[in-house]
């Protein structure tokens, strides 16, 4: 079996049939990714006046990635960018593993966020709005589905956004267990759906056929199918039935919130 990750070098896995495996956070020096996040390790001291700085690095691995994807990105590639070498970026950044950590919580900071209204909203508006700007992260970033975040390094932005959302819902008057596994739920949800958002956009581009045009060329033979009478349910479907106008990302929005709302209810008797 093979395992999908970055190893401590920073360079990708590959499975058996060659294809790059989804990056991993998490996976390189955790003590200096933590002192670059927060700013807690020692300062390049000798030599010149330094050039660069990790944000620099940061940002343009960011924008590497959101052009071309995360296997773009590379040691090299950046000092390509910022015209140095490629030696010189060690002294700020250990290597690809640690940068991929400092890459996820970039994109998470405040001033790279889309505004969102004030905390005056009631949970189920602020757990909304925390999924809404989630799936926008997504999109803004696609290269986010390619990295595996089941162990995330917890940076300042990371903790940040925590902070706010927990802020928001507390008054839920669930447990701190509950409230936390409310999130995850929510974020497992909405990054489920910009996977597919994100795989389909992917699939369009490589395939020259938009979605309507990849189903438009299975209705003949779907069509003779439901002839059969062997797909009764299915035949009897509204013809609206996959209208591409509908919204399944907020109907599934809407009914976790509504699953969250009886829970809430119960505990406070109503």
């Amino acid at each position: 079996m093979t395992s999908g990750t970055v190893g401590r070098n920073g360079k990708d896995s590959k499975d058996d049939h060659g294809r790059s495996s989804p990056q991993t956070s998490g996976s390189g020096d955790i003590a200096r990714t933590l002192d670059l996040l927060w700013s807690t390790g020692p300062r390049p001291s000798r030599g010149p006046k330094p050039a660069l700085t990790v944000e620099r690095i940061v940002d343009t691995a960011v924008r590497i990635a959101d052009e071309e994807g995360v296997d773009a990105v590379s040691m090299r590639r950046i000092a390509t960018e910022l015209g140095t070498g490629t030696m010189s970026l060690y002294r700020y950044v250990p290597g690809k593993a640690e940068l991929l950590d400092l890459m996820l919580d970039r994109v998470r900071h405040p001033a790279d966020q889309e505004p969102s209204p004030g905390g005056s909203e009631g949970w189920r508006t602020a757990l909304e709005t925390m999924a809404r700007d989630t799936l926008a992260l997504y999109r803004r970033h696609p290269w986010l589905v390619r990295v595996n975040q089941s162990r995330p390094i917890l940076g300042p932005s990371a903790l940040a956004a925590l902070e706010k959302v927990l802020g928001r819902i507390k008054p839920m008057g669930l447990t701190d267990p509950e409230l936390v596994s409310a999130v995850i739920m929510l974020d497992g949800y909405v990054v489920g759906a910009a996977r597919t958002q994100v795989h389909q956009e992917e699939a369009e581009r490589t395939s020259g056929l938009s979605n309507a045009e990849f189903y438009a060329a299975q209705v003949p033979t779907l069509a003779k199918a439901m002839a059969t009478g062997h797909y009764p349910v299915l035949a009897s479907l509204a013809p609206e039935t996959f209208d591409a106008d509908f919204d399944h990302f907020d109907f599934g929005l809407q009914r976790i919130l509504d699953g969250l709302e009886v829970l809430v209810a119960r505990r406070r008797g109503e």
